[in-house]
């Protein structure tokens, strides 16, 4: 089976992330009702192929590989619907496909992008808690930097809700699914060998 067919068994790519340095390539894909939960590992270069696959609890809004560890900070949640944004931050260990729901609450936060400063501070754009009474809690995002000397030793459940505020700011939502399809179009095809 080619990394394209095993992508295609996953879903429609909405969002992908390369590690280069490390021939790496996360790809949420999203089944036939437009939710991604299912993320899929993906070995790049000669023979590019399908690590493993990763189910989600929400819909995948953010992926970010760490600068130095092997581990890869996916941003998941949802809008419940009537009241809350829920979610989780989920780091996933490169080497063994462990992963850690790293907030303490039960709803978590909704988390729409994320993206590591270096190897301590991971920056990220969540969602308000919930939209009572403010519509325009469904296009803005809190602003939060996360601080830790060792991620890939950081407890799960360890972020309290506490640490999750941070300022307000107009933040469109924005989709990703056509930049999606052309970086997992490059790298799960295999290069054509010359021939002399």
């Amino acid at each position: 089976m080619t990394a394209v067919s095993e992508l295609a068994a996953l879903g429609e790519p909405v969002l992908a992330v390369a590690d280069p340095a490390r021939r790496l390539l996360a790809v949420a894909c999203a089944d036939t009702y437009g939710e991604a939960t299912t993320l899929g590992l993906f070995e790049t270069g000669d023979r590019p192929r399908l690590l493993r696959r990763i189910d989600c609890p929400h819909h995948v809004n953010a992926l970010a590989f760490h600068p130095s560890s092997p581990l890869l900070a996916v941003g998941v949640g949802d809008y419940d619907g009537g009241y809350h944004f829920e979610g989780q931050l989920l780091l996933v260990n490169l080497d063994n496909a462990a992963e850690r729901a790293m907030f303490a609450e039960t709803w978590g936060r909704q988390v729409l992008a994320a993206q590591w400063l270096d190897r301590t501070r991971l920056r990220l754009h969540l969602a308000p808690h919930d939209d009572d009474e403010d519509e325009a809690a469904h296009h803005d995002a809190h602003v939060v930097v996360l601080e830790h000397p060792n991620w890939t030793a950081a407890l799960g459940r360890s972020i309290p809700d506490e640490r999750l505020q941070g300022p307000r700011i107009p933040y469109p939502r924005q989709d990703h699914r056509a930049a999606a399809r052309q970086l997992t179009a490059r790298l799960l095809v295999p290069p054509a060998h010359r021939h002399d």
